[in-house]
């Protein structure tokens, strides 16, 4: 049986997919398969997947290899190839714990989806098995959608785990020429749907945040795929959120905007907001920057 569709999209990770491979032998149940989509690696991932693939008999293990598209198309891919119910997102420098798939299937079963509105669960990430990416509501468990979280003092990156049937209706835009968008554009569009996750507090994905990964890159890669980026600011102006969330948003947008030698008045246009508006927020931004350090992370 194939609860979930562990996937993982990869670029020249041969040397870390070694240790995620493990975790995976490791696990303490294997209700589940992997897809790697290597996307354009020049290393030896592909002889080093398909030599672990051949004698692997815990799991099935599936690879392709594309020419290089970003994260978001690489996702889209292995929606179409998954054939878990559940779809687990785990990048090629991180791993999961031995008893992830185990916690994801458990809570996944404490849920009654006869209540239609359930996308999925999510777990903690961890720097380790102790410390916790970001910060989380007290308690054991909580159901709320993805624009409800700060409210529930839920931040940073978390281990979702999302339904494949409902993922593969919500699939990332691919904005041509442009080769990155942040994956809370989906998450939003998820929650603006009415879908809730049921949140738990158990770490069950350890996180490496390299020098060279998306996360550390992200200031770069926003303002060279600067439409995708727009696209998540002016939906998320659209959602029924704070007015506080929705500053921060004009603020960071602004500020990158600006660094992306964008005109006011083309920016404002792109977001549906004054000029004056934007320009007042884009200085605010500038001078308060450290208000809008979460969105400069997204």
């Amino acid at each position: 049986m194939i609860k979930v569709t562990i996937f993982t999209p990869t670029y020249n990770r041969r040397l870390t997919l070694v240790r995620l491979y493990e975790s995976l032998v490791n696990q303490s149940c294997y209700f589940f398969e992997w897809i790697v989509v290597d996307d354009g690696s020049s290393d030896d991932t592909q002889d080093y997947i398909e030599g672990i693939a051949k004698n692997e008999k815990r799991f099935n293990i599936k690879y392709k290899k594309v020419l290089n598209g970003g994260k978001h198309r690489a996702i889209n891919l292995g929606l179409d190839m998954a054939a878990g119910e559940y779809f687990f997102i785990v990048d090629s420098d991180d791993y999961i714990t031995r008893d992830s798939v185990e916690l994801i299937c458990s809570w996944i079963n404490s849920i009654s989806f006869s209540t239609k509105n359930f996308v999925g669960v999510s777990g903690l990430k961890g720097f380790n098995q102790n410390d916790v990416v970001g910060k989380t509501f007290r308690g054991y468990s909580l159901d709320c959608s993805a624009l409800d979280r700060q409210k529930h003092n839920i931040f940073g990156d978390k281990s979702e785990v999302i339904k494949t049937s409902i993922f593969k209706e919500f699939k990332f835009p691919e904005i041509e020429g442009e080769n990155f968008i942040t994956e809370d554009i989906v998450w939003n569009r998820l929650a603006s749907s009415g879908y809730l996750i049921r949140y738990f507090n158990q770490i069950n994905y350890i996180c490496e945040y390299r020098e060279d990964g998306l996360t550390k890159r992200r200031e770069e890669l926003i303002c060279s795929n600067f439409r995708g980026y727009t696209l998540f600011v002016k939906e998320l102006l659209e959602y029924k959120i704070t007015l506080k969330v929705k500053w921060r948003a004009v603020m960071a947008y602004g500020y990158r905007g600006r660094l992306n030698n964008q005109q006011y008045k083309t920016l404002a246009n792109n977001i549906h907001v004054s000029i004056l508006f934007l320009k007042l927020f884009t200085y605010l931004g500038i001078f308060y920057k450290r208000y809008i350090e979460s969105f400069l992370r997204r």
